[in-house]
């Protein structure tokens, strides 16, 4: 039986990063990873630019005034954000501006207009001041030239907002992967269907597709299928030739109506491994078909919900090249008891925040779900460890 990390490997050997490109309109990248570096084209602000309200002035021609002692400057014209003004500031002369427009030739320093009288044609300055003192230079934020934005980053607000002041309507992004998720499982029934004698709800392929959306890749296909071995392994089919990753749910023990085993043997895919040393989840199946890795999770809620987590989203991490999918394991102290006879490495549900974690109440059976609500982590209990005691450091995944 493998051990987690040894699976993690096997699984990330399969997949190779997402290369092709596609060219979105800025505010649809957010979220998205850059494909190429972003260089500025320009100077930014692209002009010296005033950083208040007030006068464009020489700042030589403002030496020692004060309220008393006002110096009288020439208002010569006004501009406002948007605006050029094609003269030039001489001796003793000032140009009314507003925040944001450019400093006019000849001016070195802007005076705050509540340092002044409000002039419209002369205006009376209050206060000295040197030059460059309130100025906004050229290029001051960046110059032409300049990598504001890595290839492989994330594009967030900020980077979309850098790219806007830079010019750019659009960017270069890698494509989305292409996931398709499949619950089987005769039992299963979709909500909104009433249920009939022996059936259950259907809340794997909710799990499944609900868990991709968050994290930023919604499913291109989602279905459930029925225990029919046939059927499922032609829907494969068609499927590997559309998909990076196909996950499916249940069907992967040994029973009677486990029937990946056999449409993997339908397939003449190549089988990778079946059964991880972990609970729950321990009969984890993963295949090869044409080049498309399939990974077949635990029919039951929590442990599809954890290898999920433990499994899934270090392959997506290695096709997407997206550090947001690996899940962050840190030390953390247990704030509750928990027995249980040594065994497998087991994963357990729990709240984790500020260097302290919780289990979740209620039942951490692997076919129990509701505890997932308002979990953020997974705690983990070590084979050789007789459950934990509070107070004891454990390590936890958050998710």
């Amino acid at each position: 039986m493998l051990q987690m990390e040894e699976a993690i490997e096997i699984l990330q050997e399969q997949v190779t990063a997402i290369r092709e490109t596609e060219q979105i309109p800025l505010l649809e990248a957010v979220g998205r990873i850059l494909a190429q570096e972003g260089r500025a084209g320009l100077d930014q602000p692209p002009f010296p630019r005033s950083p208040l309200d007030g006068y464009a002035v020489r700042g030589q021609d403002t030496e020692g005034a004060g309220k008393e002692n006002p110096k009288l400057l020439q208002v010569i014209g006004k501009i406002y954000a948007g605006e050029a003004f094609s003269g030039r500031v001489g001796e003793n002369q000032a140009v009314r501006l507003m925040t944001g427009a450019p400093i006019p030739d000849g001016a070195d320093t802007v005076i705050r207009q509540e340092n002044s009288d409000y002039g419209e044609d002369q205006v009376q300055i209050y206060q000295s001041s040197k030059p460059y003192q309130n100025y906004c230079y050229q290029g001051e934020d960046y110059q032409a030239g300049a990598v504001l934005l890595k290839q492989g980053q994330v594009m967030d607000g900020a980077a979309v907002s850098v790219a806007a002041s830079m010019g750019l309507q659009e960017v270069s992004v890698y494509r989305k992967p292409r996931i398709a998720v499949i619950s089987t499982g005769d039992e299963l029934t979709e909500p909104g269907i009433p249920l009939k004698a022996g059936k259950i709800y259907d809340s794997n392929l909710y799990l499944i597709c609900g868990r991709l959306a968050e994290l930023g890749a919604t499913p291109v296909y989602s279905c459930h299928w029925d225990d029919e071995p046939e059927g499922l392994a032609e829907e494969i089919r068609k499927l590997a030739g559309k998909t990076d990753l196909i996950v499916t749910t249940g069907g992967v023990s040994v029973g009677e109506k486990d029937i990946m085993h056999e449409v993997i043997r339908l397939l003449a895919a190549r089988q990778l491994f079946w059964r991880v040393n972990v609970k729950p989840g321990a009969p984890t199946l993963a295949a090869v078909y044409e080049g498309t890795l399939i990974i077949c999770l635990s029919g039951n809620p929590f442990a599809a919900a954890a290898n999920f987590e433990l499994l899934v989203r270090p392959v997506m991490g290695k096709l997407t090249g997206d550090k947001r999918w690996m899940v962050k394991k840190i030390r953390a102290r247990l704030e509750t008891d928990y027995s249980k006879p040594k065994g497998s490495r087991r994963f357990l549900r729990g709240y984790a925040e500020d260097g302290k974690v919780w289990l979740a109440a209620g039942n951490h059976a692997s076919g129990a779900l509701s505890s997932l609500v308002g979990s953020n982590c997974l705690v983990e209990i070590l084979p050789d460890q007789a459950g934990a005691r509070k107070e004891e450091e454990v390590w936890v995944y958050l998710l």
